[in-house]
C-alpha cells in the first residue's frame, strides 16, 4: 500500500482495480493477429497472420472533444468510449484500410473503477463493431489536472491496407457519384457549439423534447458515433471506390474535398437524405443559417463513399444489407467548391 502517494491524491490500489475489472472487456475483443496480454509495458500485433503481400499501415488519433461535458452532466459513461473508437477507426477506414488494433488513453483526476470500466467497456463495445483488438492502453490519475469528476479519453488505431487497394483519393473524377451513409447524430464534433446553443436557449441536458420523441436531450446528444468499418469494408471488397470521406469536425465543406483533384467540385443535392431532427432544433436553437450548418455538423451524413455512377446502386444495396441508410446525395463536378443545392430552392 503506497500511502504516501495517496496523500497526494494519486491510490495505486485503485488503478489494479481497474486491471482487474477491464480484463474481460479487453479479451473480448481478441482478434485474428492480436498478441499478449492487458498489463504489458506494449501491445502487440502479429502482421505475418493476416497474409498481406504489401501491407501499408494507416494509424489515427483522436479524441471525443467537449462532448466529454455532456457525459459528465448526464453521469453516464458508458458510450463514451464507443466515440473515441469510432473517431479514430473511421479515419483510417477512409483510405481503405481495416483496423486492426485499439490502444485508449485515460486521464481523470480521482480513479474511480466503476467509471472507468464503464469508459472501458465502450472502448471494447467501439472494438468489437470495428473489429479490432485493443491491445493496450493507460490510465492516469493526476490529481489537480482535472475538475472533480472529470476525464479525458484519446485513443489510436492502426489498420492495414494492400497497396494496390489503397484508397487515396487519386481515381476520383468528374461525373463520379458521391453515396452518403447515415449518421447517428451529431457524433463527436461541434459540442462546443452544442453546448453554447444548449446553455444560450436555457436547456437542460435532462429536459424531455418532444421532437426528440420524449427522450432527453443529453440522451440524444450522447447517441454514440457510428462505426462504419465493417459495412464500408464490404462496400470496398465489392466495388470500385474512388475516395471514402470521413464526415467530422468542418462538417461537408472541410472534409469532402479531402478527396478532390485539382479543379473539381461537388454539388450536394438537399432532401436526397433525411436531415435528423437534432440538427433542425440546434439551427432553430441556435439561430445558425441553414448553410453555415453544412460546415459545422455532419447533418445526417457520418460518411460518403465516391464512386463512378454505375456502381452507386450496388453499395447502396450492400449498405442497406448492412442495416445501413445510404443514398446518392451528389456528384463531383468542373466547379471548384462545395455547392449546397438547398432544398427549398
Amino acid at each position: 500500500m503506497a500511502k504516501t502517494y495517496e496523500k497526494a491524491g494519486v491510490n495505486l490500489e485503485a488503478g489494479y482495480e481497474v486491471v482487474r475489472r477491464i480484463k474481460q472487456h479487453v479479451a473480448s475483443t481478441a482478434r485474428k493477429g492480436s498478441m499478449g496480454n492487458i498489463g504489458s509495458f506494449g501491445g502487440m500485433f502479429d502482421l505475418s497472420a493476416l497474409g498481406i503481400r504489401e501491407p501499408v499501415l494507416v494509424s489515427g488519433t483522436d479524441g471525443v472533444g467537449t462532448k466529454l461535458k455532456i457525459a459528465f452532466a448526464m453521469d453516464k459513461h458508458d458510450t463514451i468510449g464507443i466515440d473515441a473508437v469510432a473517431m479514430c477507426v473511421n479515419d483510417v477506414l477512409a483510405q481503405g484500410a481495416e483496423p486492426l488494433f485499439f490502444l485508449d488513453y485515460v486521464a481523470l483526476g480521482k480513479n474511480v473503477p466503476a467509471k472507468v470500466e464503464a469508459i472501458v467497456a465502450g472502448v471494447a463495445e467501439g472494438c468489437r463493431q470495428a473489429g479490432c483488438a485493443l491491445v493496450g492502453g493507460e490510465t492516469a490519475e493526476m490529481p489537480g489536472m482535472y475538475a472533480d469528476g472529470e476525464y479525458d479519453i484519446a485513443g489510436y488505431t492502426t489498420g492495414v491496407v494492400e497497396k494496390s487497394k489503397l484508397i487515396d483519393g487519386s481515381k476520383v473524377k468528374v461525373g463520379d457519384v458521391l453515396v452518403g451513409v447515415a449518421s447517428t447524430g451529431v457524433h463527436s464534433n461541434g459540442f462546443s457549439l452544442v453546448r453554447k446553443i444548449v446553455a444560450d436557449a436555457g436547456l437542460k441536458y435532462a429536459d424531455p423534447i418532444p421532437e426528440f420523441g420524449g427522450r432527453t436531450l443529453g440522451e440524444v446528444l450522447l447517441t454514440p458515433t457510428r462505426i462504419y468499418v465493417k459495412q464500408m469494408l464490404s462496400v470496398i471488397r465489392a466495388c470500385d471506390v474512388h475516395g471514402i470521406c470521413h464526415i467530422t469536425g468542418g462538417g461537408f465543406d472541410e472534409n469532402i474535398p479531402r478527396v478532390l483533384q485539382e479543379g473539381q467540385g461537388l454539388e450536394i443535392r438537399e432532401g436526397t437524405w433525411e436531415i435528423l431532427p437534432v440538427f433542425r432544433m440546434l439551427e432553430k436553437w441556435g439561430k445558425v443559417p441553414h448553410r453555415e450548418m453544412f460546415n459545422i455538423f455532419n447533418m445526417g451524413i457520418g460518411m460518403i463513399a465516391v464512386l463512378d455512377p454505375s456502381e452507386a446502386e450496388k453499395a447502396i444495396a450492400i449498405l442497406a444489407g448492412c442495416g445501413e441508410k445510404a443514398s446518392v446525395i451528389g456528384r463531383v463536378t468542373y466547379v471548384p467548391g462545395v455547392n449546397v443545392i438547398m432544398e427549398n430552392k
